[in-house]
């Protein structure tokens, strides 16, 4: 009962669509421009770097919140799996962006709630990820490479954690962890697969933070 609790609670979060709002208070709809997409990369397209900033934060910062309600409601009671119970949190906000009821299903990839995801949860592991993500970004430009290597590392880097007993949590609900994880990495690849095939065919658009904008790849 708890994790469908958690699940509600990320999902009722992940419903503040930041980037469609921004796009309402442009009089258009987000997702009828650019990639068709309700995310961060989307906005910073077709609003520019401020929206594309804000879209950033407010994804971020509505994971942040699920966690954080997830581990007042279950300090007590349920500490002993609250890193499950967080993450839980987590993968609810993840589809409440991807799939707002709302909005006929059409969100995000889920991308920028997920950098709250691992804010909240394990700072060494927002670390590792903002170096891997970066450190492509500026070598490639391909904003959908970075996200998808960045989820692949916070997998692992989960994984290595949990067997060094960091979240001090029984073997079960360490494996469950794994598999809640694994589930939130696979929906990000399933969510990017347009974005993987241009990527093999070189089509895929780039993203340059400098004057210059976007360019095709």
């Amino acid at each position: 009962m708890e994790r469908l609790i958690c699940l509600a609670i990320g999902y009722v979060c992940g419903l503040f669509q930041t980037s469609y709002i921004i796009g309402r208070m442009h009089q258009t709809d987000i997702r009828e421009h650019g990639s068709g997409n309700a995310g961060t990369t989307n906005a910073l397209r077709t609003f520019g770097k401020k929206a594309g900033a804000l879209t950033l934060l407010g994804d971020c910062l509505k994971c942040i919140v699920a966690i954080l309600i997830v581990k007042a409601l279950y300090r007590g009671s349920s500490a002993d799996i609250l890193p499950l119970l967080s993450l839980y949190a987590a993968a609810g906000c993840v589809l409440g962006h991807n799939f707002p009821f709302y909005l006929n299903f059409r969100g995000g990839k889920g991308v920028a709630a997920s950098v709250g995801l691992v804010i909240a949860f394990d700072w060494r592991i927002f670390l590792i990820c903002f170096v891997v993500f970066f450190g492509l970004f500026f070598t490639t430009h391909y904003v959908s490479l970075c996200s998808i290597s960045a989820y692949l590392t916070a997998l692992i880097c989960l994984i290595v954690f949990g067997e060094l007993g960091h979240y001090g949590m029984d073997g079960p609900h360490t494996i469950e962890l794994y598999l809640v994880m694994a589930a939130l990495t696979a929906l990000a690849v399933y969510r990017h697969r347009a974005n993987i095939v241009r990527l093999f065919k070189g089509t895929e658009n780039k993203i340059f933070l400098g004057k210059s904008g976007e360019k095709k790849a």
